[in-house]
């Protein structure tokens, strides 16, 4: 199936096991109250997956016009003006214009993944990912730092059928890009020194997944779903396999696996065709192939299977009993492979048991409170495939109970078929989010790199949009009888052996850990500027003969009004594709709740969508999920982010649906209590998770009991909010005179305006908006340490840090070019090279400024093999006192504020992510001006400011430290 579905469903921007340079973005569960709105001065990762771990979940969901007809909402394909290449070494090339934003987006994609191994190898393919950023023989430059110099958001990651490497740059250092990949396509430095630090980075990365119950489950699960191919094995690879692997292993797969005939080179963004792919010859062209990718699929002995074949007997349950903190199901079905002609039809029938509230699944496990959660996804891969459904049991509830409601639905459907009306929704789900989920270049090539090398075809997702349209009620009849079969299934069961939450007290110490060590030297910008290809005359190069209108003008300033009862509301037309987004911000998040009914701000935004006074439930999802739009949710520490989708011509359900539950949300009795329980087993599930221990310890440490921050919810608060409680926070903290609202897309301003006008015109605020006291927040004396035990982890994870700033203070900018240096990219700044690089101690590590509308933290979070937690704090601590103490250099500078101002065009080039910017600026207090002049100030910071910065606001002898895991003598 399509690629991009991954990144609605699971809400990633980079899939599994990818190398974390940048932003990773993991879907936040429900509950998460830990989260603060913050401008954050870096970008950051959160390497620690909830789900579903060990499988790359792909899939492409989709949403589409009222008429239910892909081609009329977007007037093309998918593919159009796309231009395929093969040069003379068998290298292929995808090359499409899109000239919305002067960037261009390089990704490279090999035929290779977790597919290609075997038990003893698993892994491989992971481990050699890795190594890509270690450096070549003609550039022995950790890779990170060139593309941070070059101002890049690049990331990479293996998956079942292919590795990829994509970056995002401005459009003149284009040909920089395209000399770096093809110097690592045959160059690179796979050496003895290199491949035992980068092991065990990757070992730090596993065995952060080996926290998650889930993740443990579906590995298990799908072991035994598949026990003689590799789909069975998990992506990453074992402990055990990663420490065998050998310098001559790794480069064996490079030498055979690396080769031009066996990649797929794709450029999309704003660039000239011809020019460019003349380039592309002579950067690429003399790189010699390594013989037809045939003969490597032959020495796999792997053979395409377009047909399932039945198990002899069934598979006996798997039940795992380990420390956890809930139930788990997990049931597989063996699919056929990407090619198969049934695939639409099964996606169709995913979508009708388990996509959005009206969903079978979801109304017999969910509604009913047998499960706090059910999701799956319908995998269709190059040489077959799966279907994985997953269930979280609510309190409570017996895992034979769900399994047997599960089975009696599935049963239904495969004896009872389906409606005309859940057909049509599922496909109009399907259909449309092909435009919504392609709105930006990155996804585009995506989309194309993962077609090509799965497919076979970079036109397949047109084919299989059509094929969609194409299924009927007794297609996915006949899928259901086909597949769900228990002949072929395998379930699976997580049995927890303790409660959750019971960790072991928190010890306190009064003085940093005595260890010494000698940091390395900071990156040396003049050395990465050495290795960088040259790029005077890019522009004119790839350039040649532009149109003069293809060069995209300065950043346009959203529209901003103000109606009468105070809604701020921003507008930014862009009629680039036939979408709209939305982004609203209410303050009524987090920092309001009280202690003894904490959880009330979450309970009562997760509960807008359960009524209104004219419409159930089930109404209002009907409304949304008919047109394949969207609208969420989601509290954080200073308010309530609002996020909606939908194509351009559904804007008005979109908009009347938001003022429906934001003036009029009724808070039916029992839909409260259901959301109630899904908030105590996610809370139970937090209270089991070293992350979230991590972060609730440092922020309770870091801020004084009467401060609004200290407050977390507990299972007994939650259970004393009453439906009172939460009619009441809704009426107090829901105002207009507090809520912006941000719509970036294809509209006419002065239509939006008078929509959001007459839907908003009778939602009146009383009186002044409830305010909070801030009381200061002293830094501790000395270093303190606080080690909360979970047992049953693998995997420590630790924050260090203190109060901040706001996003006001004078000091933001040289903060923000403080922290690129400090720990603003995992394998440029100083604590990525000094602690990941260098020493090898984690897999990723980062700071950053939660600079919000009141001064939230600074920290640094990193996780660790427990037995390396001390010394990658002492070591973060000694490089925190150099750059306290001797300050930074100017070179350093120049190259943080390059990087930094390079990035920011990037950043604005997904929709989302620009509504985004544009809302928080508001809610900041900042001009609407600042979307064009961020990066003007970030050019005018001095290295003056930036030692001051450094001086002022990093305080090595004052930290609270946390580090939330296993004991030590647990992991040895």
């Amino acid at each position: 199936m399509p690629f991009l579905a991954i990144l609605r469903r699971y809400s990633l921007l980079v899939l599994l096991f990818g190398l974390g340079l940048s932003v990773v973005l993991f879907s936040t569960p429900p509950g998460n109250y830990t989260h603060l709105i913050a401008g954050r001065v870096s970008s950051s990762a959160a390497p620690y997956p909830q789900k579903n771990l060990s499988a790359q979940k792909l899939r492409i969901t989709s949403q589409k016009s009222s008429n239910g007809d892909l081609s009329s909402a977007s007037g093309r394909s998918l593919t159009q003006n796309v231009v395929k290449t093969i040069l003379d070494n068998g290298m292929t090339v995808l090359t499409k214009e899109v000239h919305t934003a002067p960037v261009v987006s390089v990704q490279v994609w090999y035929k290779v993944g977790s597919r290609n191994e075997a038990v003893g190898v698993n892994g491989i393919a992971h481990q050699l990912e890795h190594m890509l950023f270690k450096g070549t023989t003609s550039r022995p430059i950790q890779f990170g730092r060139l593309f941070s110099a070059l101002g890049s958001d690049a990331n990479a990651f293996t998956s079942y059928d292919q590795t990829a490497y994509f970056a995002t740059v401005e459009r003149e250092k284009l040909l920089s890009l395209l000399v770096l990949e093809a110097d690592r396509m045959q160059n690179s430095r796979i050496d003895a020194a290199s491949l035992a630090s980068e092991k065990r980075v990757v070992i730090s990365e596993l065995q952060g997944y080996e926290n998650s119950p889930d993740y443990r489950l579906n590995r298990a699960v799908m072991r035994a779903a598949f026990p003689d191919r590799a789909y069975g094995l998990p992506v990453g690879g074992t402990k055990a396999d990663v420490q065998k692997f050998t310098v001559e292993q790794v480069r064996d797969y490079y030498r055979k696996y690396y080769s031009p005939n066996n990649a797929t080179l794709v450029i999309v963004g704003d660039f000239q065709t011809e020019p460019t792919l003349k380039v592309v010859k002579e950067i690429f062209g003399n790189i010699k192939g390594l013989g037809p990718s045939a003969d490597r699929e032959k020495e796999l002995g792997e053979k395409p299977q377009s047909k399932i074949k039945n198990q002899k007997s069934p598979t006996a349950n798997i039940i795992l009993r380990e420390p956890g903190s809930a139930a788990l199901f997990e049931v597989v079905y063996p699919l056929p492979s990407i090619a198969h002609s049934d695939v639409p039809a099964l996606d169709v029938m995913d979508f009708i048991l388990t996509e959005g509230r009206n969903s079978r699944l979801y109304q017999v496990l969910v509604e009913s409170g047998i499960a706090s959660e059910v999701s799956a996804d319908a995998s269709s891969l190059l040489d077959g495939g799966w279907y994985d459904v997953s269930a979280t049991a609510a309190p409570g509830q017996e895992l034979t109970k769900l399994e047997q409601v599960f089975e009696e639905a599935i049963a239904k459907l495969r004896d009872r078929g389906i409606t005309q009306e859940e057909l049509h929704r599922a496909k109009a789900k399907l259909s449309a989010s092909a435009i919504l989920q392609n709105r930006d270049i990155v996804s585009q090539g995506m989309q194309l790199g993962y077609d090509h090398t799965t497919a076979g075809d970079y036109r397949y997702s047109d084919r299989y949009l059509a094929g969609v349209e194409k299924v009927t009620a007794a297609d996915v009849q006949r899928v259901a009888r086909t597949y769900l079969n228990k002949v072929n299934r395998t379930i699976g069961f997580f049995e927890p052996t303790q409660e959750s939450g019971q960790t072991s007290p928190a010890g306190k110490a009064s003085a940093q850990t005595t260890e010494k060590f000698n940091l390395g030297p900071p990156v040396d910008p003049a050395e990465v500027s050495a290795y960088l290809p040259q790029v005077d005359g890019e522009a004119k190069n790839l350039d040649a003969d532009r149109p003069s209108a293809a060069i995209a003008p300065p950043p346009l300033l959203p529209e901003k009004v103000r109606l009468s009862n105070g809604l701020v509301v921003l507008l930014m037309p862009d009629k680039s594709t036939p979408t709209v987004t939305l982004s609203g911000f209410v303050r009524a998040g987090t920092e309001f709740d009280r202690p003894e009914v904490a959880g009330v701000a979450n309970l009562t935004a997760a509960n807008l969508m359960n009524g209104t006074a004219t419409k159930d439930a089930h109404t209002l999802s009907k409304v949304l999920e008919d047109i394949g739009a969207s609208l969420d949710f989601e509290v954080s520490r200073e308010g309530v982010i609002i996020d909606g989708n939908s194509l351009s011509a559904d804007l008005p359900a979109l908009i009347e649906t938001l003022a429906d539950v934001l003036q009029n949300a009724s808070f039916p009795l029992d839909q409260l209590e259901l959301i109630r329980q899904q908030n105590l087993t996610a809370l139970r599930e937090e209270l089991d998770t070293p992350q979230n221990v991590a972060e609730q310890t440092f922020q309770q440490a870091v801020y004084p009991k009467d401060h609004p921050f200290h407050v977390f919810p507990t299972p007994e608060s939650l259970k004393r909010v009453t439906r009172k409680d939460v009619v009441a926070f809704k009426q107090k903290h829901y105002r207009p005179d507090t809520t912006v609202l941000t719509l970036v897309g294809d509209f006419e301003p002065s239509q939006a305006r008078s929509l959001i006008e007459t839907s908003f015109r009778k939602w009146k605020a009383k009186g002044k908006p409830p305010t909070l006291d801030f009381p200061p927040v002293p830094s501790p004396p000395k270093l303190v340490q606080l080690n909360p035990i979970l047992p049953g982890k693998a995997q420590s994870i630790t924050y260090l840090g203190y109060n901040g700033i706001d996003r006001q203070d004078r000091r933001y900018y040289a903060a923000t070019v403080l922290n690129q240096i400090l720990g603003g990219d995992t394998l440029s700044s100083r604590l990525g090279n000094e602690i990941r690089d260098r020493q090898g101690l984690t897999y990723g590590i980062y700071s950053y400024f939660q600079a919000g509308i009141n001064a939230g933290l600074f920290l640094i979070q990193m996780q660790t093999a427990p037995e390396d937690s001390q010394r990658a704090i002492a070591s973060t601590v000694e490089l925190l006192r150099q750059l306290h103490v001797k300050g930074v250099r100017e070179d350093e500078v120049a190259a943080a504020k390059q990087a930094i101002a390079s990035r920011y065009p990037i950043s604005l080039i997904n929709p989302d992510d620009l509504a985004q910017t544009i809302l928080m600026n508001e809610v900041y207090g900042l001009d609407t001006a600042e979307l064009r002049q961020f990066t003007d100030k970030i050019q005018a910071v001095t290295l003056a400011d930036v030692r001051g910065a450094a001086s002022d606001l990093l305080y090595p002898d004052n930290l609270v430290v946390v580090t939330a895991g296993p004991p030590v003598s647990a992991s040895r």
